[in-house]
């Protein structure tokens, strides 16, 4: 026997009223269900740390897909002559679709994290380790893309006026269809190209690179570009198609130890064997040489003064960097100290009709050989070196 409603309910109430109440029954059994099955989950996963994170990476999206999940199944059994039932219906699958996506990236950013934590970079060798990590984010990033991608599809093709549009978002996420428009290429190029670098790695997080012209570290990679920190603390960003289409330099590519160089101009009485011992002791006395090599060549032979360059070896570029410095103020000091007349200097020639007072002046030296006006000429300066 049907039951009889009071006379002041509306009637369109009175009508939804069959379908309300089994409805918010659904979503309270559902609540309950979801309680229940995250304490047998968290007491599955107990003692292993993947899982568990994991577990609590998509523990608040899967608490709002169960309820729209439930609630959607009794709107599905509802009779079709209630007003608004086909909104309602295609408002609440919308939202389904939007958590489930939230889900899924939940879990993939979840995995992520769970992989991340189990490799920290703050180990002394943290090559593999920094590997792992910039697969992990590139990966994670670059699916969570077209996850969202899909889902976005999706809740469009549940509208039947821009059902179209959301087939057509389909199709070019699955690479089914030929994208169309300009503006669609850069997005994804830049999926292809994440794709690329979390497979391929030529670059990971805490890599040193040179781009641009720019000495830096690899800071963070997203979906779409990425953060290089400067030395002086600035940041540089560059989009991620840059690294597959353009060469760089990654001074860390397979290990982070470097020789580093110092270049000096001395005069040709300069005895080298002294420099050398210098050299050899001063690279003993510091912790940022990792005694692998030191040594002292003559690279070039100028008109007026020859050049040494001194090859030294340490762990990581920014040992290497202080370590050049280091070196190279401890031999400008000896050689100040000790030879200081063969330091680079002004050398000149005078004609024996000049008089001494009127020829070369402090620190030129006069050449009885020479036949002619006075001829000065200053030693090239030292090129620079390298960041």
């Amino acid at each position: 026997m049907p039951i009889e409603l009071p006379a002041w309910i509306p009637a369109p109430l009175a009508a939804w009223l069959p379908v309300l109440l089994p409805a918010l029954a659904a979503m309270l059994l559902a609540h309950v269900g979801f309680r229940i099955g995250l304490r047998i989950v968290r007491h599955a996963v107990e003692g292993r740390a993947k899982a568990s994170t994991v577990v609590e990476a998509a523990r608040p999206a899967a608490r709002i897909v169960v309820p729209l999940f439930a609630l959607n199944v009794v709107l599905q059994g509802a009779p079709a002559e209630l007003a608004g039932l086909v909104s309602l219906q295609r408002l609440v699958g919308m939202a389904l679709i939007a958590s489930v996506t939230w889900l899924v990236a939940a879990v993939i950013n979840g995995f992520a994290k769970a992989v991340i934590d189990a490799y920290p970079i703050t180990v002394t060798d943290n090559l593999g380790a920094r590997r792992i990590h910039t697969q992990a984010r590139v990966l994670a990033r670059t699916v969570v893309g077209i996850v969202v991608l899909l889902g976005g599809s999706l809740m469009l093709m549940v509208l039947p006026g821009v059902r179209q549009l959301g087939a057509s978002l389909l199709a070019s996420a699955g690479l089914v269809g030929i994208v169309a428009g300009f503006a669609a290429r850069p997005v994804l190029g830049n999926i292809i190209a994440g794709l690329q670098i979390g497979l391929t790695q030529p670059i990971r997080i805490d890599d040193v690179v040179i781009v641009e012209g720019e000495w830096g570290v690899i800071e963070e990679i997203t979906s779409a570009y990425v953060v290089v920190r400067i030395w002086d603390q600035r940041r540089l960003v560059v989009p991620l198609s840059y690294w597959v289409e353009k060469p760089f330099q990654n001074w860390t590519r397979a290990t982070a130890e470097l020789i580093g160089t110092v270049y000096l101009w001395v005069d040709y009485r300069m005895p080298l064997a002294p420099l050398r011992e210098m050299l050899q002791r001063t690279c003993e006395g510091t912790p940022l040489w990792d005694r692998r090599f030191c040594l002292l060549q003559v690279v070039e032979a100028g008109e007026h003064a020859m050049q040494l360059r001194c090859l030294v070896t340490a762990a990581d570029a920014s040992r290497a960097w202080d370590l050049r410095c280091h070196v190279r103020e401890q031999l400008l000091d000896f050689m100040q100290r000790e030879y200081p007349q063969f330091l680079p200097r002004q050398r000149a020639e005078v004609s024996g009709e000049v008089s001494a007072g009127q020829g070369a002046g402090p620190g030129a030296e006069v050449s009885a050989e020479g036949g002619g006006a006075l001829r000065a000429a200053a030693p090239p300066a030292s090129p620079p070196s390298p960041a």
